[in-house]
């Protein structure tokens, strides 16, 4: 598992894959929504050298196909507290990857990230026009996570500046951080040392708290 996560991030923001992503101010919450992904929907979906992200056979598709990449779609639609869950499976490429949810999305300058990787880590983070923040330990080991190619239920729960992420329903990390109030929704995945990073995501659900 690599530790140096920062390199990779700093192409986000060229990227022809990035979903155009709504700010969040003054937009309000949206309310419960289960997608299948049987159709494309409001996904911004695009393709260039270094990734695509597409839907098809009834998932979403990000393929990371240079290293020391990243990609996402975002849904377009803004929750603040809510609890989030969505299957991500690790179709093909190396197990030394990065997948998983982006939460309370200003665009591409502000979000939380929530990541487990093919070789079983997980951590979370916020990123804020520019500067990374680790929230907890970085790149924690856990047993809960399916290594290799294999199917991880990810879950978000978010309540105000407390964040719970769970993967395959264990607990693997909780942090707290109140700078970030609401956003959008993204799925991403990246590519580390290795290219060729293939990760579906399927049967999102979000359920909006009190």
């Amino acid at each position: 598992m690599q530790n140096d996560t920062w390199r990779r991030w700093i192409v986000v923001a060229m990227l022809c894959v990035l979903a155009v992503a709504l700010s969040a101010c003054g937009a309000r919450d949206h309310g419960p929504w289960l997608e299948s992904f049987d159709e494309p929907g409001d996904w911004k979906l695009s393709a260039d050298a270094a990734a695509s992200v597409s839907v098809a056979d009834g998932a979403l598709r990000v393929h990371v196909h240079e290293i020391g990449q990243v990609a996402w779609a975002a849904a377009g639609r803004t929750y603040s507290d809510f609890r989030l869950t969505v299957e991500a499976t690790q179709v093909s490429g190396p197990d030394d990857n990065e997948y998983g949810v982006l939460v309370r999305m200003a665009g591409d300058q502000q979000f939380y990230v929530f990541s487990i990787s093919g070789d079983g880590y997980a951590r979370i983070a916020r990123y804020d026009k520019g500067a990374w923040t680790v929230l907890g330990s970085d790149w924690v080991e856990s047993e809960a996570i399916h290594q290799g190619a294999a199917t991880n239920v990810l879950e978000v729960e978010a309540r105000g500046p407390t964040f719970v992420f769970s993967v395959n329903g264990t607990q693997v990390l909780q942090a707290e951080d109140a700078q970030l109030t609401k956003g959008d929704i993204g799925l991403y995945a990246g590519a580390f040392n290795e290219a060729d990073v293939v990760i579906d995501f399927d049967n999102l659900e979000i359920e909006p708290l009190q």
